[in-house]
């Protein structure tokens, strides 16, 4: 199964196998944290235990914080 990933530079179809493959399962390979990432998948925001289906979109933002 595949899904389609876009984070800053990144914008590739990735594979995926499990079939209860998760948002936060995305993150972890990326090395991010659900507390400074949003995440919309097929343009829809989600939350990190959100099951990633074949074909799927997902699309992350890294949130900025400052004062």
């Amino acid at each position: 199964m595949k899904y389609n990933l876009k984070y800053k530079d990144i914008d590739e179809i990735r594979e995926f196998e499990n079939e209860n493959f998760t948002i936060r399962d995305v993150l972890n390979e990326l090395g991010l944290s659900a507390q400074t990432t949003v995440a919309k998948q097929n343009g829809e925001l989600t939350i990190e235990d959100s099951v990633i289906e074949d074909g799927d979109e997902i699309q992350l933002v890294q949130i900025i914080y400052g004062g």
